[in-house]
């Protein structure tokens, strides 16, 4: 087992510049379970007053303190939310293990050093659940969003069909996830309060999807929405009535996969921070000067990070939100989403052969159909040796320049998006991920030779002994 424990403060490294990251992998409070749990834990000075916690408090928690330099030395595991410096590096000893985020795809040079110096490293951003565990929220509203189509399904498809969703809560984030799935012609988000004007045009091919019991009791818009030609769907009736026989459906014909998503992760607080930062831009930079309520937003991919990006723009009163998939990120689509949107936000993760090689948002979009003070906000990013779908980033921004502007439009695609205003609150929550890796079910802390299999994928270097 890791007895000997070192948790390590974000200093200067190569994707923190400036050391303007300053959340801790650890908070007192779970420094204090691994205490109890048998563990020597030291604790570097100053490692948590980044996000408001003592050097005090994690003495108090049963903790000792080191200067950056005794930190790394004579360890058995070493904790760090961000990847370390290259001078920390020869400071571990062979064989000691490294648990962070390790990036090794986008700083390559730095893996390099941590195999040369056989430094065990087990990325935090590749620990998966295994197996799989989906909310019952979520479940419902993939089930419900199934029976809204099956009609259309069994006849000829839906991508024929414009989808308007009223409302965002967890379920009805399970209905976007899976109506998009679906590749349907096109899929808007409106607010409660959305009026018929704002809808646009509506056929039979135009499908409102909204929950009653979201709605309350105003029922003026459906009234309203019932003399168009749209076909209305209603989720909460059929939650009501088939929800319990749906999830027990759900589970029987979709047994958990082996690995599911990331154990420690806030893809969801992600994607609020940059379309948080977006919106910003564009009422206080921007030449566009516009309020949420003015915006016109399109978000590229519907996964946990774009759907952070769809919940705070809602949040914000964007009143038309467009979800893009696959079927609306094609060359010769994708263009009449682009070129009237105030704001862009790319949440589409393409595959490793990919990148660098398919661009969704090209350096031509912004050159010739981005309007002057459009904000492009990338969630993915990336570096040079591993790009991002949009093709004016090279390389991620920082806090010390956290945007750039190219012909006209501001693009930002920030590394570490939850410190635009979720620091703490995302502090807090990685730490109690990262806790109930070492302690929970996966038993981290006895080892690499006991590591459980959503764990065992994120060894990225290793194992030495």
């Amino acid at each position: 087992m890791y007895k000997v424990i070192g948790l390590a403060k974000e200093i200067e490294s190569p994707e923190n510049p400036g050391a303007l990251e300053n959340r801790v992998a650890l908070i007192p409070e779970d420094v204090k379970k691994l205490v109890d749990y048998g563990c020597e834990v030291f604790v570097e000075y100053g490692a948590g007053e980044g996000v408001g916690f003592s050097d005090e408090e994690y003495l108090t928690a049963g903790a000792s303190l080191q200067s950056n330099k005794e930190l790394y030395q004579d360890k058995d595991l070493v904790i760090k939310f961000k990847g370390p410096a290259m001078q920390s590096i020869p400071l571990m000893k062979p064989g000691c293990t490294l648990f962070c985020m390790a990036h090794f795809s986008s700083f390559p040079e730095r893996a390099k050093l941590l195999e040369k110096h056989k430094i065990n490293v087990v990325a935090m951003e590749y620990v998966v659940q295994s197996p799989e565990k989906l909310p019952k929220e979520l479940v419902l509203g993939l089930m419900a969003a199934d029976n809204c189509v099956e009609i259309d399904l069994r006849r000829a498809g839906v991508d024929m069909d414009e989808f308007h969703v009223i409302g965002y809560n967890e379920r009805m984030s399970g209905v976007i996830r899976r109506l998009m799935n679906h590749t349907p012609a096109s899929l808007t988000l409106h607010p409660v309060d959305v009026s018929i004007a704002e809808l646009g045009e509506l056929t039979y091919n135009s499908i409102i999807v909204f929950d009653s019991g979201f709605l309350k009791d105003d029922h003026s818009l459906v009234d309203n929405l019932k003399e168009t030609g749209a076909r209305l769907y209603d989720v909460q009736p059929f939650v009501e009535d088939h929800g319990r026989e749906a999830l027990k459906y759900y589970r029987h014909v979709n047994p958990a996969p082996e690995f599911g998503k990331r154990k420690i992760e806030a893809l969801h607080e992600t994607g609020r921070a940059g379309a948080r930062y977006g919106l910003k831009l564009l009422s206080e930079t921007s030449p566009k000067r516009k309020a949420a309520s003015e915006v016109t937003a399109t978000v590229l991919g519907y996964g946990n990070v774009g759907m952070g990006a769809i919940h705070e723009c809602y949040d914000a009163g964007v009143r038309s939100i467009r979800v893009l998939g696959k079927a609306q990120t094609k060359k010769g689509v994708i263009e009449a989403y682009l070129e009237n949107a105030d704001l862009i936000i790319n949440g589409a993760e393409q595959p490793p052969h990919l990148r660098g090689v398919n661009y969704l948002v090209t350096r031509e979009h912004a050159k010739s159909l981005l309007e002057n003070g459009t904000v492009v906000i990338d969630l993915v990013g990336g570096s040079a040796t591993n790009r991002s779908a949009v093709e004016n980033v090279i390389e991620c921004t920082y806090l010390t320049d956290p945007y750039f502007e190219e012909d006209g439009v501001l693009f930002s695609a920030l590394w570490g998006w939850p410190m635009m205003g979720f620091m703490r609150e995302t502090a807090i929550k990685y730490s109690g991920q990262i806790a109930e890796i070492l302690l929970g079910e996966d038993q981290f802390i006895r080892g690499l030779d006991y590591l459980a299999p959503g764990v065992k994928k994120a060894l990225v270097c290793g194992k030495f002994d």
